[in-house]
Order: structure tokens, then C-alpha cells, then sequence
């Protein structure tokens, strides 16, 4: 049973479940695994450090999708067709997980989440068949092409996927890999065929009409707007901080405030956490910590006095770590998708060291 995207930020991203009708009583259940308990003592300092737990709730299917029917989400069901024994079998297993003390595990967003443990309890009902026939395929699409895609309604959350995702998000996906999105799974499960060549889906129909904007679709990033924007902003800058030296400063400091708020918190991602995904974050060369060193330099230069030799060295310090960004982006270790940062971020420290810089 596959959810469609709702408005809340952890609904962006769809979600599904496994329906097992039993067959004595007629009885629908919903095996779920996306629960989780906001109120649990330690949720946020988990959720923080990347060790969420989430656990796998079984319930009657019609108190299932009356929540979705209250929040207006699309519903639809795909009917598997499995032998009455790898049927039983995976309902045993189901059944078992869910109990109390088997049912928590710990959640990651692109590994091992809702669609994935659905996905592998359906691969192992069909004896590995499901990952054999999606993983030597892919369409291109990476975990940050997917989430930004998803999050794309909600700025912040766009943004700070962009921002925070590393290098080990822009690896293209096999269709395997790709199911961590549940309409993904969806998808992919209509070309899964059985050894025999009948298709594993049955028969699909919706169930509840989808009453919120459509999954949204992927859209292409053009770089070269980014460019322009920067630019035009660094070119202004140089300009400006020759001429106008005490006005500029003041429109820098926010940013440079802001790169070191940011870097600070890429470092604390990538050595204090375990989201993976937003370690080794090419970003940090643009947004960098060491623009704090300007800070000192700008209050002096704002109260009208000579900014010192420091900080024209702090000034071609955070430069040139810009400019390393735009070097690493070409490297083929560990490419990141970050072109556009660079084309509107790299200009502007530029800029300011054209402008700001004295002799």
C-alpha cells in the first residue's frame, strides 16, 4: 500500500506499508513501519545526532487509512501474487516483527527507512527476485536529486537538503537503491516478474483519492542563473568596497557571520553525528568557519579605522578556500552536485576581497 506525498515535513517523502488479509477471518492488517513517538525523553538528541528509532506498528487497515483519508493523501494498493506459502511465511515474519520487543530499529532517511524495510520484507518473499531484477538498473537519479525533488514545496527543507547533503548523495542509483522512496517502490514492483514471466503485481487500484498538490517532479538546476546572480553581487561589491568601503563592510558582515554559522554547523555534521550522507561536504569551502576571522577587521573598519594586516589576510584566506571548492568540484573522488553554490558564492568572496582588500 503505497501513501503519496502529504504537507508536513516528514510526509514529504510518501510512505507505505504491507497489507496481510487473513484469509480464515477476512481481517485486513497494516503492517507499518514509520512510527515514531515525538515525546519519547531523548527523541530530539537522537533525531540531532542521526540514531532515530523508529518501530513497526501492526493495525487494522480501515484505522490505518483513516488517517490518510484526514489528511487528504492518495492511496493505492497493489495486490501481490505470491504462493499460499511464501504468503504465510511472510505474514509469520511480519507478525513477528512487530511484536513489542522485535518491532524498533534504528532509522536512517536513504538506508533504512519505512519503503526499504518493505521492500526487503517483499524480496524475501520472493526469494531475492526483487532485488535481482532492480539492481543492475538505474535511472540516474541520485539521494539528492530525489530529496530536494520531495522537499521542493517547502523552501527551508529544499534548502537544507542542498546545503547539507555531502558527496555520498550524488551517486547515481540502481532502482534497488532508489526504493527508499515509497512511489519509487511502487513503480518498480509493475516490471517484477517471476521466474516463469507472470508480473509479481496482481492487480493495483487506488484507494483514496489524492487531495493535495501532485509528487512533485524533478526540475533541472540551472547553474548559469546561479552565475549571473554572483556574479553581478561580486562585481558590485568590488566596486562598492572601493568606493564605499564602510557601507560595504556592513552588508559583508551578516554574510560572513552567516558562512561561519553554517560551516560550524557542516563540522558538527560530518564529526559529530552519524549522517552519513552530510559528511566530507564540499560546501564548507564556500561557507567556511574561518570567515569569522573577518569579523574583528569589519568592526574596525565600520568604526572608521585602519582594518589591519590581518585581515587582508583573512580575506585571501577565505578566497582562496572558495576558489579550492571550485577544484574540488572537478575532481572525480568524490564529485558533488554543488555547481551552483559555487557559481553564486565564489564570486562574492571575490568580490569582497577586490573591494575590501587595502594596501
Amino acid at each position: 500500500m503505497t501513501m503519496l506525498p502529504g504537507e508536513i515535513f516528514w510526509e514529504r517523502f510518501g510512505h507505505d506499508a504491507i497489507v496481510v488479509v487473513d484469509p480464515a477471518t477476512r481481517e485486513a492488517t497494516s503492517y507499518n513501519f514509520g512510527f515514531f513517538d515525538l515525546d519519547e525523553p531523548d527523541f530530539t538528541s537522537r533525531f540531532i545526532r542521526g540514531d532515530m528509532r523508529y518501530r513497526l506498528v501492526a493495525l487494522p487497515v480501515d484505522q490505518d487509512l483513516a488517517v490518510y483519508e484526514a489528511e487528504g493523501r492518495g492511496v493505492s494498493i497493489q495486490w501481490l501474487d505470491l504462493t499460499a506459502e511464501d504468503a504465510r511465511q511472510l505474514a509469520v515474519a511480519l507478525a513477528e516483527n512487530a511484536r513489542p520487543e522485535n518491532a524498533r530499529y534504528r532509522y536512517d532517511y536513504f538506508l533504512d527507512n519505512c519503503s526499504t524495510r518493505v521492500r526487503d520484507a517483499i524480496d524475501r518473499a520472493l526469494h531475492g527476485r526483487l532485488r535481482s531484477q532492480l539492481e543492475g538498473r538505474s535511472q540516474g537519479n541520485t539521494h539528492r536529486g530525489e530529496a530536494m525533488r520531495l522537499a521542493s514545496p517547502d523552501f527551508w527543507m529544499w534548502l537544507g537538503f542542498d546545503v547539507g547533503l555531502g558527496p555520498a548523495a550524488d551517486k547515481p542509483l540502481p532502482l534497488w537503491d532508489e526504493a527508499f522512496v515509497p512511489m519509487r517502490l511502487s513503480t518498480a514492483l509493475r516490471d517484477v516478474t517471476h521466474p516463469d514471466g507472470r508480473p509479481v503485481v496482481r492487480r493495483e487500484h487506488e484507494v483514496l483519492p489524492h487531495r493535495l498538490q501532485p509528487e512533485p517532479r524533478e526540475r533541472p538546476q540551472r547553474w548559469w542563473l546561479w552565475a549571473l546572480c554572483g556574479l553581478a553581487i561580486g562585481g558590485a561589491l568590488a566596486w562598492a568596497g572601493r568606493r564605499h568601503p564602510r557601507v560595504t563592510t556592513a552588508l559583508a558582515v551578516p554574510f560572513w557571520t552567516l558562512c561561519g554559522v553554517v560551516g560550524t554547523l557542516l563540522l558538527f555534521l560530518w564529526f559529530g553525528t552519524a549522517h552519513r550522507f552530510a559528511w566530507g561536504n564540499h560546501n564548507l569551502f564556500l561557507l567556511s568557519p574561518l570567515a569569522w576571522l573577518l569579523l574583528p577587521g569589519a568592526v574596525r573598519l565600520l568604526r572608521g579605522r585602519p582594518p589591519g594586516t590581518w585581515f587582508n589576510r583573512a580575506l585571501a584566506l577565505v578566497a582562496a578556500v572558495a576558489a579550492i571548492g571550485l577544484f574540488a568540484h572537478w575532481l572525480p573522488l568524490a564529485p558533488q552536485r554543488n555547481a551552483h553554490w559555487i557559481a553564486l558564492l565564489l564570486p562574492v568572496h571575490l568580490g569582497l576581497l577586490a573591494g575590501l582588500r587595502r594596501r
